[in-house]
């Protein structure tokens, strides 16, 4: 239970600084979009392509992928409806998607895993699914849901290479290719794509906590329906989801816990990184993510108690 205290106090407190930032005007009016921006084009597929280089592909293969990829899948697919029934843009409904089922795995799942689990590998499958292909999915379903708000209509084959042309999707593939043949990489090549990618969580914590200076309270900007079906989703349904799944392909003990407890995570903040650089969604994706988190306490600590 140590493991999910301390998860949450370390993104609170890197939150808290963007916020104090936001708040003094420090970095300027730009900083969010700024931030964002370098988190997506640069850090993120630094950060994604050194952890599937170094991933064990083979261990993570298991039943327990199995159960991530369809309740993962399963909860962003049960937002559509709603969604598109509340009339919502495209953009925003494949964000309201993402954040109902994309978990906060890295920087809250690593250190629960490590200390509620006993062993942070437990959390590889869930990221291995949404590195290789919620991120990938997602990312380029909001390029080209973007082009097309802003009057563009692109062409076929634009379309068609949307994803060989998006930098996320681009190093997961690279860095399960490394992980699939063994390549050694030399030293001086990764260590400064480990640099770069250090820099992914921290800029999209900081960037958050800065959206949060001049927010209104959760719900103000949003459709309230839409913001609920996400919380319900992501706190709720989707940890449930986990347990039937799980249970109906054999798993127990500390391997069903494992997949639970990955599942019960809140929505990660990468959603709202993504919701910036597409400029859609943006009030769901940062309210999600703030109360998710919050929500996901009682639910992470009644599952590992």
């Amino acid at each position: 239970m140590n493991g999910v205290i301390e998860g949450f106090v370390v993104i609170g407190l890197v939150i808290v600084v963007g916020y104090l930032l936001g708040r003094s005007g420090a970095l300027g009016p730009a900083a969010v979009d700024v931030l964002s921006r370098v988190a997506f084009f640069v850090a993120s597929p630094a950060l994604l392509f050194v952890t599937l280089a170094h991933a064990d592909v083979g261990a993570v293969f298991s039943e327990a992928l199995v159960v991530t990829a369809v309740s993962s899948s399963v909860a962003c697919l049960l937002y559509l409806p709603v969604g598109v029934l509340r009339g919502r843009p495209p953009g925003e409904t494949a964000v309201g998607s993402m954040a109902s089922g994309y978990v906060n795995a890295g920087n809250l799942g690593i250190p629960i895993a490590t200390y509620a689990l006993g062993n942070a590998a437990e959390v590889a499958p869930v990221m291995l699914f949404q590195l290789t292909v919620l991120a990938p999915l997602f990312s380029t379903v909001l390029d080209l849901t973007s082009s097309r708000a802003d009057g563009e209509r692109p062409p076929l084959l634009r379309t068609l290479t949307a994803p060989v042309r998006n930098p996320i999707a681009l190093a997961s593939g690279a860095g399960l290719v490394v992980s699939a043949t063994g390549v050694q990489l030399p030293e001086s090549v990764l260590a400064p794509v480990e640099l770069i990618g250090n820099l992914a969580v921290p800029a999209m914590l900081l960037a958050f906590g800065l959206s949060l200076a001049h927010a209104q309270r959760p719900g103000r900007d949003d459709d309230v329906v839409c913001l609920s079906a996400v919380i319900v989703l992501k706190n709720l349904v989707h940890p449930v989801l986990a347990w039937a799944i799980g249970s109906a392909f054999g798993l127990s003990g500390p391997a069903l816990l494992a997949v639970v407890v990955s599942a019960a995570l809140p929505t990660a903040q990468n959603v709202f990184g993504y919701a910036v650089r597409f400029d859609t969604g943006v009030a769901l994706a940062r309210d999600a993510a703030l109360l998710t988190t919050f929500l996901s306490v009682p639910v992470l600590l009644v599952a590992a108690l």
